[in-house]
């Protein structure tokens, strides 16, 4: 298991592919201002993680108009997430990271249990980088469903 990120921590830098053929970095999106939500889910177009992507894809306004800019990580080819984006409506970067480095430096690899079966891979989660490169919230084992809301009221977007 990896430790996990706490806030007050540094975030760790990355600069990944994304599914458009861009390469996006924490520290280039951290310059355009506000704050970044890095959110990590196991496999694109499986149900959780479609339902996921689109809340994100759903909430995305709201988040950028309040200084949150979106990217979602997952070990998938950069074709996987080309169609994905395409399929779903995915406007906020998909980023491949396949050697799980990114997923490890942030602490969403690890062991986890699903069914009663225990397996090691991407633990869903989801973290909030400061203007400063600092991690502002850091949530684990998130829930594919309702898990974008309760962010959201976590951030204060929704009274």
């Amino acid at each position: 298991m990896t430790a996990r990120l706490s806030p007050g921590d540094r975030a760790p830098g990355f600069a990944l592919p994304a599914h458009d053929g861009s390469t996006v970095s924490l520290e280039g999106l951290l310059a355009q201002g506000g704050r970044v939500v890095v959110y990590f889910y196991p496999a694109a177009m499986t149900p959780g993680c479609t339902t996921q992507a689109c809340d994100f894809r759903d909430s995305l306004d709201a988040l950028n108009a309040s200084g949150h800019r979106v990217v979602g990580i997952s070990r998938d080819p950069v074709a996987k997430l080309a169609r994905f984006a395409e399929r779903d409506g995915i406007t906020f970067p998909l980023l491949s990271d396949p050697d799980h480095a990114v997923l490890e430096a942030y602490g969403a690899w690890g062991e986890k249990t699903n069914y009663g079966r225990t397996s090691v891979g991407v633990v869903r989660s989801t973290v909030v980088v400061g203007p400063g490169g600092t991690v502002e919230l850091a949530q684990y084992n998130v829930r594919a469903k309702g898990h974008v809301a309760k962010l959201r009221r976590d951030l204060g977007l929704d009274a």
